[in-house]
C-alpha cells in the first residue's frame, strides 16, 4: 500500500470532496427514483417492466462494487469515484433523452454500474479520510448522503411544479457530478489501500471471508429494512387502515430516523464506543420490526419505522467502518466485497417481503428483517471482543 502525508488544509479539502461525493451519490438515485412516474408515462412501461428494471440496476450495481475492487488494485479508489460519477452523468443524460424502452433500460443500467461504483469507492474514500484522525468521520458522511437525497426529491418535486419536465432533474444532476469532476475530485485521497502486483497469485495472502461475512451481514439487515420500508411501508400502512394521505409518512419518518442517526453516530461513538452503539442499532432494528408485525395501528407503525429508521442510519456506517479495520492495508478490498451485501439486501427487502406479503401477510413479512438483524449479532461479538 502507498500513502502520503497530507497537510491539514489537504486534508480537510480532502474530507469536504470525500462528503461531496456520498451527497452527489444520494442526489443522484433520489432524482431517478422520482422520475419512474415520468418513465413509466413516456414508455407505457408497467409495475412490472419497472421492476424488471430496478431489479438489472441492482445487478450492475453489484457489478460496479467489483469494479471497484478492481480499479482500487490497479490504481485507487479515487479513480474508481471518477470513473463511477462518469457513467452516472451518462446514464442520467442517457436516460432523460431516451426515445423508447430498450435505450432506456440500457441508459439506466449504465447509472446502475456507476452507481456500484460510487458505493463502494466513496466508502473507501471515506475510510481513507477517516484514518489517522481522531474523530469519526463515517456517520457524518452518510448524514450528506441523506441530505443529498433529500434535496434530490425536494429539487425533483421544485421542477415539476414550476411546468419543466422531470428530465430536467436528471441532466441538472450530471451537471452537478460533472463539475465536480472538474473542480472536487482532484481533493480526493490518492492512497490504494489494496494488495500490490507483487502480492497478486495463487500464494498471495488471503482476505479473512469470515470476518467480512459477519460485518457484510449487518449491511444485509441494514439494507433489507431499508428496502422493506421504502417498497412496502406505504402499502402495510394502507393495508392496516391507514389513509392514502397518511401512508406516505411512515417513509418520511423513517427516512428522519436514518437522517437523526447518521447526524449524532459520530458524537455517539467518541462517547459510547462502536460496539455499544452497534448493540444499540441491532437492538432498536429488531425492536421495530417486531412492532410493524405484532401492532397493526398505524401510528404505531410510522413511529416504528422512524425507530428502524435510527438503527439503520447508525448501523451502515459503523459497519463499513468495522470493514475498514478488519485488514487496514486491504480496506479498499474489504468494503467492495462487504458492499455487496448492500445488493442482496436490496433484493431481499424488495422481493423477499413482497412474496411473504402475499403469503403471510405484510405485517408478518417485516420479520424476515428482525431474523436477519439477530443473524448479525456474531458482529456485535467481533467488535466487544
Amino acid at each position: 500500500m502507498t500513502a502520503t502525508t497530507a497537510s491539514p488544509a489537504t486534508t480537510t479539502r480532502t474530507v469536504d470532496a470525500t462528503a461531496a461525493v456520498y451527497g452527489l451519490q444520494g442526489l443522484g438515485y433520489a432524482v431517478i427514483v422520482t422520475a419512474l412516474p415520468a418513465f413509466q408515462e413516456r414508455t407505457g412501461l408497467d409495475s412490472t417492466g419497472i421492476a424488471a428494471i430496478l431489479l438489472g440496476v441492482c445487478g450492475t450495481a453489484a457489478l460496479g462494487s467489483l469494479a471497484a475492487d478492481a480499479i482500487a488494485r490497479r490504481a485507487s479508489s479515487r479513480h474508481g469515484v471518477i470513473t463511477g460519477l462518469s457513467l452516472q452523468a451518462l446514464g442520467l443524460v442517457a436516460t432523460a433523452f431516451s426515445p423508447g424502452t430498450a435505450m432506456l433500460a440500457a441508459s439506466v443500467l449504465v447509472y446502475g454500474l456507476g452507481l456500484g461504483l460510487i458505493d463502494a469507492s466513496s466508502n473507501m474514500q471515506g475510510v481513507l479520510a477517516q484514518r489517522g484522525r481522531a474523530a469519526p468521520l463515517l456517520g457524518r458522511f452518510f448524514a450528506t448522503l441523506t441530505a443529498g437525497s433529500i434535496i434530490g426529491a425536494l429539487g425533483m418535486a421544485g421542477i415539476l411544479s414550476s411546468g419543466a419536465p422531470a428530465f430536467a432533474a436528471l441532466v441538472a444532476a450530471a451537471i452537478l457530478q460533472v463539475v465536480f469532476l472538474l473542480s472536487g475530485a482532484r481533493f480526493l485521497s490518492r492512497e490504494r489501500a489494496a494488495r500490490t502486483s507483487a502480492d497478486r497469485g495463487p500464494r498471495g495472502p488471503r482476505l479473512h471471508g469470515r470476518a467480512i461475512t459477519v460485518v457484510g451481514l449487518v449491511i444485509l439487515a441494514a439494507y433489507t429494512i431499508d428496502s422493506a420500508v421504502s417498497s412496502w411501508g406505504s402499502i402495510h400502512l394502507e393495508a392496516i387502515g391507514a389513509t392514502a394521505a397518511l401512508a406516505p409518512v411512515g417513509l418520511a419518518a423513517y427516512q428522519g430516523g436514518v437522517l437523526i442517526a447518521r447526524m449524532v453516530t459520530d458524537a455517539v461513538v467518541r462517547r459510547l464506543g462502536r460496539a455499544r452503539l452497534l448493540a444499540i442499532g441491532l437492538i432498536f432494528g429488531v425492536a421495530g420490526a417486531l412492532v410493524v408485525a405484532a401492532v397493526p395501528v398505524p401510528v404505531v407503525t410510522i413511529i416504528a419505522f422512524a425507530v428502524s429508521g435510527l438503527a439503520v442510519g447508525a448501523l451502515v456506517p459503523i459497519a463499513f467502518g468495522l470493514a475498514g479495520s478488519i485488514d487496514p492495508a486491504r480496506s479498499d478490498e474489504v468494503i467492495a466485497r462487504v458492499n455487496l451485501f448492500n445488493y442482496a439486501g436490496a433484493v431481499l427487502g424488495a422481493v423477499g417481503v413482497g412474496v411473504l406479503t402475499d403469503v403471510t401477510g405484510s405485517g408478518l413479512a417485516f420479520l424476515l428483517p428482525a431474523l436477519l438483524l439477530v443473524a448479525a449479532v456474531p458482529a456485535w461479538r467481533r467488535t466487544a471482543g
